[in-house]
């Protein structure tokens, strides 16, 4: 439940990996952001800017080390090694979540408007527990990310997977949701279909998106057919229901071709086979293929999650060294 804005905590949680090119700016940006809705009386003075570093190769844990001497709302995690987007942004989420009322999670990359941020605020302050950030418009991807997400959306809605259409991880989340949140210990996280399930009252608020301030994206088309396919695995046993159909149409269809075999071996019109055969075993050998392939995404994953390992580790957390009001908060829990 939203309290009175003079005494609302907010944190904001930023992951970042390699954005020494970009990182003064978003600081700079989030930092204004934050001075004004302090000075409208919309957030607490106490409210802070967590920036997590998700085992960057370059100098982005040096320049959050500087941040925050400078500025008094910085702090920042560092994780012991690259674990991943969603690992970093629920480390940031698990920490501040423990002094926080609300949380907002962003991209360090500056293409999710940051002046959303002030609609996400006052929804809060309306009452809603969760407010997604949705784009408005997706004129800066390109022709082919555009309709391969918007194919992905598509894909998940027809396998009963509730997600927000357009929207990444840009989103304000109350404590209360959070605290449910945490009770998702799944290591195969994909938050974009983990929080609508929480279920609680939700809005969105629309912006449109920006071309990256600088840098490269993080997100190659690689890592992108990854993360789609974490998506549909983590919260659908479609693919392994279409697998088991294809097979037994593929069983039909073996049974009509024993049939016409038959038939013309009957009839003494047998005649040779070698194209067929080899095209019906390339064919059968790769839907085994895939498959086997299905089955064991599905095997893999329980594997992962039997394990119980930790979803992250954190070496480093300014938050512990009591040098502002965040360090105090951390104490009193």
């Amino acid at each position: 439940m939203a309290i009175n804005g003079q005494f609302t905590k907010l944190s904001i949680v930023v992951p970042c990996y390699n954005e020494e090119a970009v990182l003064d700016e978003t600081v700079k940006e989030l930092t204004e952001i934050m001075d004004h809705m302090i000075q409208n009386g919309k957030v607490s003075t106490q409210s802070i800017i967590l920036l997590v570093d998700d085992g960057s190769a370059d100098k982005t844990w040096t320049i959050i080390e500087k941040m925050t001497r400078i500025n008094s709302y910085v702090q920042g995690l560092k994780l012991s090694r690259n674990f991943g987007h969603q690992s970093a942004l629920i480390a940031g989420l698990e920490t501040t979540g423990k002094f926080s009322d609300c949380v907002i999670s962003i991209d360090a990359d500056l293409q999710d408007d940051v002046h959303a941020i002030y609609e996400l605020v006052d929804k809060y302050h309306e009452g809603y527990d969760i407010v997604y950030g949705v784009r408005d418009k997706r004129d800066t991807d390109t022709f082919f990310k555009r309709n391969t997400a918007l194919a992905f959306y598509g894909i998940m809605k027809r396998m009963g997977v509730n997600l927000v259409p357009n929207h990444a991880d840009y989103r304000l989340m109350s404590k209360q949701a959070l605290d449910e949140l945490m009770k998702y210990q799944e290591e195969n996280i994909f938050l974009r279909g983990i929080v609508p399930l929480l279920g609680f009252k939700s809005a969105k608020v629309y912006y449109n998106r920006k071309e990256r301030f600088a840098g490269v994206s993080k997100y190659p088309l690689k890592k992108m057919l990854s993360f789609a396919l974490d998506g549909i695995t983590s919260f659908s046993v479609v693919p392994i229901k279409l697998v088991t159909s294809l097979g037994f149409i593929l069983v039909l269809i073996g049974i009509a071709i024993g049939a016409y075999v038959l038939i013309v071996w009957f009839l003494n019109h047998t005649i040779s086979g070698w194209t067929s055969l080899i095209l019906s075993i390339w064919l059968i050998g790769g839907m085994q293929l895939i498959a086997i392939g299905v089955i064991g995404e599905y095997i893999g994953k329980i594997f992962k999650e039997t394990k119980g390992r930790p979803r992250y580790t954190i070496e480093w957390n300014t938050m512990s060294c009591d040098k502002n009001t965040a360090g105090d908060y951390l104490k009193d829990e």
